[in-house]
C-alpha cells in the first residue's frame, strides 16, 4: 500500500511526523495532493490536550492543493486542477445545511444537526498536514483557485479569513459603526479587515504585541491599544466618549477578553465571539445589565463550502484585502515538528506558518 508523510496526534504534548497509507476515496470524494497548508491555533489546542481527538489522527484543516484523483460521482473538476477546500466540509444535504448552518452539519444523525459537525478535517477524519488528503463531498467543498492567485494568497481562505470575516458578519456591522476586536492573532486580524470591509469607521484593536497592532493598522484599525500599557476597557470607553462600541469581536477565547468585550458594549450592541474556550465562562452582572440591556451574544464556527471559498478568493483577487503578510514563517512538511514548536510557543513574531512538501 502506498504511503505518505503526515503530522499525527500521538498524545497530549506530541504531534509527530509519521507515515500513513495514502487515503482511499469514495464516489463522492476527491484525493488532493497538498501543495501548501498551515498550522492553526485550534491545532495547538489539540496538541495541548485541550480539545480531544483520536490518537493516530492526521491534524490540520487548511488545504491548498491539486486534484490527484476524483471519485466516480464527482463532475465538473479534473485531475491536476488547483483547488482549496474549507476547514469546514459540510455534506450539503443535512437539516442543518439546508437551514444555512453548514458548520453544524449533522449528516447521518436522526435530526440532521450536530454541534460543530461540519469540522471534519483533523477532528473526526484525517486532516491536511500531510502529502495527501481525502476531501469528502467534493462537489460541495472543492473550489478552483484562479490562476492569478498564489498558494499563499489563498492560504488564509479555508479557515482564518473565513472565521475572522464571520466575526464581522455576525456583528451585523453597519456603515459608520464603532467596532473593537480583542486579540490580533491571525483570526483577529482578519476580523479587523472584515470590519473595515463591512463599513465600520471607528475600528479599535487590542493586543499585547506591538508588531500585531502595527499589522492591524495596515488592515484597517483606527486606534490600537496595548493592554500591557493601559486598561483596555477604560481606553475604549474614553475613545467612544463613554458610549461604548456598537460591536465587540472576541477573537481569543478567554474569560478576560470575553468579559472586556461585554463591558465595552453599548446597550443593544452585539458581542461576536470567535474564540475557542477551554473553560466555563462567567457573565458579569453589571456589564450584562442584569439581562436587560438588549445585548446580543453571537457565536460562530468558520463557514465552509465551495461558495464561501469562491467569495473569499474573490475578495483576495479584487485587491481589497491582502493577507500575505500574515505568513511570517515557512517550513517543509519534514520539519513540521519544528514548526509546531515555534507556533505553539509564539516565538519570533510568528503569525502563520506555510507548510509545503
Amino acid at each position: 500500500m502506498a504511503k505518505m508523510k503526515a503530522a499525527v496526534f500521538v498524545e497530549p504534548g506530541r504531534i509527530v511526523l509519521d507515515e500513513k497509507p495514502i487515503p482511499d476515496i469514495g464516489p463522492l470524494d476527491a484525493l488532493i495532493r497538498i501543495t501548501t497548508t498551515t498550522i492553526c491555533g485550534t491545532d495547538v489546542h489539540i496538541l495541548k490536550g485541550e480539545y480531544p481527538v483520536a490518537k493516530g489522527l492526521t491534524i490540520g484543516h487548511e488545504p491548498v492543493g491539486v486534484i490527484e484523483k476524483l471519485g466516480s460521482a464527482v463532475t465538473g473538476f479534473h485531475e491536476g486542477q488547483r483547488v482549496i477546500a474549507g476547514a469546514i466540509t459540510p455534506s450539503g444535504h443535512s437539516n442543518a445545511c439546508l437551514c444555512g448552518y453548514h458548520s453544524q452539519d449533522g449528516a447521518g444523525t436522526k435530526h440532521g444537526w450536530k454541534p460543530i459537525g461540519g469540522w471534519k478535517f483533523g477532528n473526526t477524519i484525517d486532516g491536511c498536514q500531510a502529502e495527501f488528503v481525502c476531501v469528502p463531498d467534493a462537489l460541495v467543498n472543492l473550489s478552483p483557485v484562479p490562476d492569478a492567485l498564489t498558494d499563499e494568497q489563498v492560504l488564509m481562505c479555508p479557515d482564518i479569513m473565513s472565521t475572522g470575516f464571520v466575526g464581522a458578519e455576525n456583528g451585523d456591522i453597519r456603515i459608520g459603526d464603532s467596532v473593537v476586536v480583542f486579540a490580533q492573532g491571525p483570526i483577529g486580524l482578519c476580523a479587523t479587515a472584515g470590519a473595515k470591509l463591512k463599513g465600520a469607521t471607528t475600528i479599535i484593536t487590542v493586543d499585547g504585541v506591538s508588531e500585531r497592532l502595527a499589522v492591524s493598522r495596515k488592515l484597517g484599525a483606527d486606534f490600537t491599544i496595548d493592554f500591557k500599557k493601559v486598561n483596555p476597557v477604560e481606553e475604549i470607553m474614553r475613545i467612544t466618549d463613554g458610549r461604548g462600541v456598537d460591536v465587540a469581536i472576541e477573537a481569543l477565547g478567554t474569560q478576560s477578553t470575553f468579559e472586556a468585550a461585554l463591558r465595552v458594549l453599548r446597550p443593544g450592541g452585539t458581542l461576536s465571539s470567535l474564540g475557542v474556550y477551554s473553560t466555563d465562562l462567567t457573565i458579569p452582572l453589571g456589564a450584562f445589565a442584569a439581562g436587560l440591556g438588549d445585548h446580543k451574544i453571537v457565536t460562530a464556527l468558520c463557514p465552509g463550502g465551495k461558495e464561501r471559498m469562491r467569495r473569499l478568493m474573490g475578495v483576495i483577487a479584487s485587491g481589497r484585502v491582502d493577507l500575505t503578510s500574515l505568513v511570517t514563517h515557512r517550513y517543509k512538511l519534514d520539519d513540521i515538528e519544528k514548526a509546531y514548536d515555534l507556533f505553539s510557543h509564539q516565538r519570533d513574531g510568528v503569525l502563520k506558518v506555510a507548510i509545503t512538501p
